[in-house]
C-alpha cells in the first residue's frame, strides 16, 4: 500500500474538486508520485548473470516528497555524510514555531521558513562564538520539518552539532562539556529575537502576504499588535542527549534527512471514503504513544500536500565550518587537530566493488530470485508498454 495507490485512485477527483486552490508545485508532485515507477516514465530490462532471470524495472520520478524515492537519495547522502564526521560527540537541538507564527508561515511558507532555518542557524552560531559559552566557530548540519505525526502543519528544523568547535584563530579544537552543549534557555531567547525581528522586517518589505482569517495582519498596526504577546512567552527549543558515538549520527541521519510527510509503511488501509494511518503521540510514553489515525481521503490528500516545499526551497543546510564554501578545508584542519585519520573511499560508503563502478549496465539491485549480478541489457522510452522482454532498436535493424 502507497501514497501513489491513493493518489492514482482519488487524486483524480480531489483535484477537480479542488480546483483553483492547489498549486502549480503540488499538481507536479501528485503527478510525479503517480507515475512514479509505472510505464509512464519508461525503464529498462535486466538479465542476471547467474541464473538468466530477466526483470522489467520502471524508472523513478526521483522528486523529493515521493515517499519510494527518497530511501535511495538518503543512502546517496549518507554516503557523503560519512566521509565528513568526526571524531567527537554530536548534539542534536530542535527549534519550533509558536502556532501563531506557524499559521502564518503556511501562507508565506518560502519567505517564513528562510527566516526559520537562518535565524535557529544564527543564533547556535552566535552563542556558541560568545566566549561565555563555548567561544568556538561550530559546525551545524540543520533539516526542516514541516509536518506533525498527523502531517498537521509544524514547522520546526533538526540540528546535529558537533560537541566543540574551531577557536577563532583555527589552531585549536575546543570541546565542549561532555553532556551539555549551549544553555537551551540562552538559544531560545535568542532566537525568538531573530524570529521577531526578522518577521518585522519582512512585513515592512511587503514580502509577506496575508488571506482569509489573517487578512487584517496586513496593517502594519495590527501586525505589531500580533506579534507583541510573543514576546512574552517561551519559546521551543530543546536539546536531546547527545549521540552515542558519530555512527549514531548517521543512523538518526538517515532517518530524518530524506524523510516525507508520511511513508507508505505507516499506511494500513484506504479506500473511498476515508485513509487509515500509523501515528505517534510524543506527549504520551509506552503502548499507547503508538494509535490508528482515520481520516477522510480527501482531507489525507489535502493535509499530505501542505508540505509541498516551494520550487528552489532547501530542506537541509549547513552552516559554520560546515558551510559549503569551506567544508573540505575546515574538515580536514580540524581532522589534524585531533589528531584523527581521513576516511577513504570505501569509509565513506563506497561499496569497493570496482566492476560495479565501471560497468554502468550494472544495476545496484541484486537478482531477486537467486541473489546475482542484473546486468541491463535493453530500455524502454516512457508511455511504452514492453512485452516481456521488449526489443531493442537494434534487434528491430
Amino acid at each position: 500500500m502507497e501514497v501513489a495507490d491513493i493518489f492514482r485512485a482519488h487524486g483524480a477527483a480531489w483535484r477537480v474538486a479542488n480546483a483553483g486552490h492547489i498549486s502549480l508545485d503540488q499538481l507536479k508532485v501528485m503527478s510525479a508520485i503517480e507515475r512514479c515507477r509505472t510505464a509512464a516514465l519508461g525503464g529498462h530490462v535486466t538479465r542476471c548473470e547467474d541464473c538468466a532471470h530477466e526483470h522489467i524495472a520502471y524508472n523513478s520520478c526521483r522528486n523529493r516528497h515521493c515517499p519510494k524515492c527518497q530511501a535511495g537519495a538518503a543512502k546517496i547522502w549518507l554516503a557523503a555524510r560519512e566521509a565528513e564526521l568526526l571524531p567527537v560527540r554530536y548534539f542534536h537541538l530542535v527549534f519550533t514555531l509558536p502556532k501563531q507564527v506557524a499559521d502564518i508561515a503556511h501562507q508565506n511558507k518560502r519567505a517564513i521558513y528562510n527566516l526559520l532555518m537562518r535565524a535557529s542557524a544564527d543564533t547556535v552560531v552566535k552563542i556558541a562564538a560568545d566566549p561565555k559559552h563555548l567561544g568556538a566557530q561550530v559546525g551545524i548540519t540543520s533539516v526542516l520539518h514541516t509536518w506533525g505525526s498527523a502531517m498537521t502543519h509544524h514547522p520546526h528544523v533538526h540540528m546535529i552539532v558537533p560537541g566543540g568547535g574551531l577557536s577563532a584563530d583555527g589552531t585549536r579544537w575546543i570541546s565542549s562539556r561532555k553532556n551539555f552543549f549551549l544553555s537551551v534557555r540562552v538559544l531560545s531567547r535568542l532566537y525568538r529575537r531573530l524570529i521577531l525581528e526578522g518577521l518585522a522586517k519582512l512585513h515592512k518589505a511587503g514580502k509577506l502576504l496575508f488571506f482569509g482569517g489573517h487578512a487584517e495582519l496586513a496593517d502594519p498596526e495590527v501586525f505589531g499588535a500580533f506579534l507583541q504577546p510573543l514576546h512574552k512567552i517561551d519559546w521551543v527549543v530543546y536539546a536531546k542527549e547527545p549521540f552515542a558515538g558519530p555512527k549514531a549520527v548517521l543512523a538518526y541521519l538517515s532517518r530524518y534527512t530524506h524523510r516525507v510527510a508520511i511513508s507508505n509503511s505507516r499506511l494500513i488501509r484506504f479506500d473511498a471514503e476515508s485513509v487509515t494511518f500509523k501515528v505517534k503521540n510524543y506527549r504520551l510514553t509506552g503502548p499507547k504513544r503508538h494509535t490508528n489515525m482515520t481520516l477522510a481521503t480527501s482531507e489525507f490528500i489535502r493535509r499530505f500536500l501542505i508540505h509541498v516545499l516551494p520550487k528552489g526551497q532547501h530542506r537541509i543546510r549547513h552552516y559554520g565550518f560546515y558551510g559549503n564554501g569551506n567544508r573540505a578545508a575546515n574538515i580536514a584542519r580540524i581532522r589534524d587537530l585531533l589528531g584523527a585519520k581521513t576516511p577513504n573511499r570505501t569509509d565513506a560508503g563506497d561499496t569497493g566493488d570496482s566492476d560495479n563502478n565501471q560497468d554502468p549496465r550494472v544495476l545496484a539491485l541484486p537478482c531477486p530470485c537467486c541473489g546475482g549480478r542484473l546486468i541491463i541489457i535493453d530500455t524502454f522510452e516512457p508511455m511504452q508498454h514492453p512485452r516481456a522482454p521488449p526489443r531493442s532498436t537494434r534487434d528491430a535493424a
